[in-house]
């Protein structure tokens, strides 16, 4: 048995010579970390078929200190933006209106997911070095952060074509309705994130060289089972919300153009926004992803390395750009929502943080232009 290994490693060495194909630091195959000298001491090596693999685990030229150092920056902007939004929504009890509810919940979806950006940062630059149990817990963190997330768009959507194309008088229960949907989106987005908490472990690779936060699936089926979950985790999280959306706000902005009312307009921005950041963060990823797992399933035929790096690099960008979104969203109600502006400048007075004089030139401006804006149908986030 020792000398049959012994020749099958020999045969795959001269075979992969002959062809031009041995690179030790570009394919990854060690020849002098392999222990010959353990095959005639009658002890057996690791063997890991893996070893001679084409190709390497690991990507040139790649730089993880970049990784690291955008997740901090995004993890500071954003825990301090969506508490934000999550006070001034707090703050406006009486003037809340049902978007409002929706949009501090999707602040609460960013914060969940943003705890989690500093453990990933370091696993960016060190590898995971934080155990079973966080890797778990963590995983499920961010899946449900990420369902909730893209749940409460779908919601929001649904919500903004009911008030602006079917317009009803609004019932002294609708808040209780909205809450009890949000809850809803909570539950079913921790559900769907138990496959992933239930699989993820601490494992070592032996191509990177430290420990990963992956999914653990042996046996025959593990291919399938990693697909059929990424399947439905690209279905249900991303594809069939942005379906939800793009079929509300393409009949509310039909509906928008055959009406003059400008409030409702001004109402749409933040929304419409909203969402565009959510599909130019995300769209990437999740395609990526997609043909990532295509290739891995092998549905999709790969016979070169550099098409494999070419993949890893560009899901190693769109994942930052992903992730990069729990960021996004105060921005945008920062720069485009006038009522957003100004609910946090007059609690920002009511606390004593800004000005009389301030708060009286705000107070002018908003008078002239927000007009009827307190409305049960316009969120005041707007």
């Amino acid at each position: 048995m020792k000398l049959q290994l012994l020749i099958i490693i020999v045969l795959k060495y001269l075979v992969l010579a002959n062809q031009g194909e041995l690179d030790k630091e570009e394919q990854g195959f060690d020849v002098d970390g392999l222990d010959l000298e353990s095959l005639f001491n009658g002890t057996t090596p690791d063997y890991d078929e893996e070893a001679f693999s084409p190709c390497s685990e690991t990507l040139p030229g790649f730089n993880s200190v970049g990784i690291t150092i955008t997740y901090i920056i995004v993890f500071i902007f954003s825990m301090f933006g969506n508490s934000v939004v999550v006070y001034v929504v707090c703050y406006m009890q009486k003037t809340r209106a049902s978007t409002d509810i929706y949009l501090m919940h999707l602040a609460l979806a960013d914060l969940l997911f943003t705890l989690t950006l500093p453990f990933w940062a370091v696993d960016a630059y060190t590898g995971w070095v934080f155990g079973t149990f966080l890797c778990k817990l963590l995983s499920a963190f961010q899946e449900a952060s990420v369902y909730s997330g893209v749940f409460l768009l779908a919601c929001i959507s649904v919500d903004r074509h009911f008030a602006i194309v079917r317009p009803t008088r609004p019932k002294s229960s609708f808040h209780t309705l909205v809450k009890m949907v949000c809850g809803v989106v909570w539950m079913v987005a921790g559900m769907l994130s138990l496959p992933v908490a239930i699989q993820r472990q601490s494992l070592y690779d032996k191509g990177f060289n430290q420990y990963i936060c992956y999914e653990n699936l042996t046996g025959e089926s593990s291919d399938m089972w990693r697909v059929s979950i990424r399947i439905v985790r690209h279905t249900v999280g991303f594809f069939l919300p942005l379906v939800v959306m793009a079929f509300c706000y393409g009949w509310t902005i039909i509906t928008l153009f055959h009406t003059r009312n400008q409030q409702k307009h001004k109402a749409m921005r933040v929304i419409l926004a909203v969402v565009l950041a959510f599909v130019i963060c995300w769209l990437p990823y999740n395609v990526t992803i997609l043909i990532d797992t295509l290739i891995k399933g092998e549905t999709l035929k790969l016979v070169t390395c550099e098409t494999r790096y070419r993949v890893v690099a560009v899901l190693n960008v769109t994942q930052v750009l992903a992730f990069l979104h729990c960021a996004v969203n105060p921005v945008l109600y920062a720069f485009i929502g006038q009522k957003f502006r100004d609910e946090l400048l007059s609690s920002l007075y009511r606390h004593g943080l800004v000005g009389r004089s301030i708060y009286l030139t705000y107070r002018t401006g908003s008078v002239n232009s927000a007009g009827s804006v307190k409305s049960r149908n316009t969120s005041a986030t707007m």
